[in-house]
């Protein structure tokens, strides 16, 4: 996991936010970053690559929404960030989409 995906991860395992969040979930070819399975909902945590690589993630997000999956695409640097608002920010951002979103 890179650096930003670690302090994701630390901020939602054990159920911190009230719902199970899966990490390296297959889904047909593609492998989420992070999966709330009651939520429909994917993670994924964007590093600079994925600048070059716009159609690719169409395609993968119009995949998963076939299935009814949600893709939330966080800029990895956002996570990185020495601001500890934005870094809120996309975690109340999860939440609010995990309660709209719960079966």
């Amino acid at each position: 996991m890179s650096v930003s995906e670690k302090w994701f991860w630390a901020a939602v395992r054990k159920d911190l936010l009230g719902y199970r969040f899966r990490r390296q979930v297959a889904i047909g070819p593609y492998f989420l970053d992070f999966y709330v399975p009651s939520a429909k909902l994917c993670i994924e945590i964007d590093g600079e690559q994925h600048l070059d690589r716009t159609e690719q993630d169409q395609r993968r997000d119009a995949y998963l929404a076939e299935f009814g999956i949600l893709t939330l695409r966080i800029p990895s640097l956002d996570l990185f960030h020495e601001d500890e608002d934005r870094y809120s920010a996309w975690i109340r951002e999860v939440e609010r989409i995990c309660q709209e979103r719960k079966k």
